[in-house]
């Protein structure tokens, strides 16, 4: 898989400041990495496409700097310079600016000061698809300020989250962080490290749980959070299918395949964790499997056996992610030829040779949903339980 468009959409770096959040979609490129000025503009003459890429390669998932701005209207201005036909030409690299991630318009922030005495911090991961924001995260957001009303919701994201802005210049002393993350990942350590950074500054902190709960010691080690979960986001699949129940895309011939990330942090047991939970509740022909391939049994190549093994002639994906991003979006259900439900290559990590997964089931017969888990009423729910139980 390329790895710039790998990473191109989920660059997401957020700063807030006196009650004033600045979201980064993608720009975050250091002032080391980018030519100088001089050196930029005897590339560009020379060769406007090759210093567009550049350019644009430069402002992707780092660190945000006093240059990212400068930067990000330089790749910018470099991409609206080129030919429509040099945009057509070079649509892998140039969709960074080309892509349609929807009507930001429909976002709400969560701006603000006068926060008052009790926080409550809702930190995401982020997405560069604002529909997908404003629905998944958005949801989840919107169910705690509803169960909440004593406390005033605000936004944050994982990457570059300053809580010094964000609580401690607004007086915050009673400080309660929910993580919309699906398990205790390498994202939920670096969250649970800068909150400790300024556990002092209140008289009260708590982080609550993530959507699945505590991990569990191996594959077997199946939790309530994880039950709930697997029996939501089945409902939710199978209610946008055209089935009226699971049994009936069983008989069809229809098996439900949901993709997580993956991860190579040690919690990645989860995945596994989640298919037991699937097996336990009787759902024959449901799947887990992971962009990444990590845990390697969550690899396409192992679940695309799975599927075959049990006679299953089509296959619905669905993200089994909180939100609907890049990888729902491109590697699973985008047009690109390595896109899941493209019926094309998709080379998964560790795997000798890429996979197809449509191969024997035919690109008419392999479709996705792109929604996130974060839009299911029952999955808010579960949310706000875990809020719940940290509240004073």
């Amino acid at each position: 898989m390329k790895n710039l468009r790998k990473f191109i959409a989920i660059a997401l770096s957020l700063v807030m400041a006196l009650g004033m959040m600045m979201l980064v979609t993608g720009c975050g490129g250091s002032s080391e990495e980018a030519a100088e000025p001089e050196e930029q503009a005897e590339e560009s003459a020379a060769d406007p496409v090759a210093e567009c890429a550049k350019l644009i390669e430069a402002i992707q998932v780092q660190e945000r700097t006093e240059d990212t701005d400068a930067q990000c209207e330089a790749a910018k201005a470099a991409y609206d310079a080129l030919t429509d036909e040099q945009k057509e030409e070079n649509e892998d690299v140039f969709d960074y600016f080309g892509r349609d991630t929807g009507d930001a318009s429909k976002d709400d922030p969560l701006n603000g000061d006068e926060i008052g005495e009790n926080e409550l911090l809702v930190v995401s991961f982020g997405t560069s698809f604002n529909d997908s924001r404003a629905a998944d995260i958005g949801g989840i957001e919107k169910a705690l300020q509803e169960a909440y009303p004593d406390w005033s919701v605000r936004r944050a994201f994982t990457a570059q989250i300053i809580i010094n802005h964000v609580a401690v210049d607004n007086g915050v002393k009673n400080l309660v962080v929910q993580p919309t993350h699906l398990m205790h990942g390498a994202e939920y350590d670096e969250l649970k490290g800068a909150v400790d950074e300024y556990a002092e500054k209140f008289e009260s902190v708590e982080i609550a749980e993530p959507l699945l709960g505590e991990v569990g010691a191996d594959a077997s080690a199946i939790n309530e959070d994880k039950a709930a979960a697997a029996e939501a986001l089945v409902a939710e699949a199978v209610k946008v299918s055209d089935y009226d129940t699971l049994d009936a895309a069983k008989e069809d011939g229809t098996a439900f395949v949901f993709m997580g990330h993956g991860t190579s942090h040690e919690a990645n047991v989860t995945y596994d964790q989640m298919q037991t939970q699937m097996d336990k509740l009787g759902y024959e022909n449901v799947f887990v499997g992971t962009v990444e391939g990590n845990p390697p049994d969550t690899a396409l190549p192992e679940v695309k056996k799975a599927v075959e093994e049990k006679g299953y002639t089509k296959i619905i994906l669905r993200p089994m992610m909180v939100v609907a991003g890049d990888h729902a979006n491109n590697d699973m259900a985008g047009d690109w030829g390595d896109a899941l439900a493209n019926g094309g290559e998709f080379e998964v990590e560790g795997a000798k040779e890429p996979t197809d997964i449509g191969k024997g089931f035919g690109k008419d017969n392999v479709s996705s949903q792109i929604e996130g888990m974060g839009r299911i009423a029952d999955i808010q729910k579960m949310y706000v339980e875990h809020t719940g139980a940290v509240i004073k």
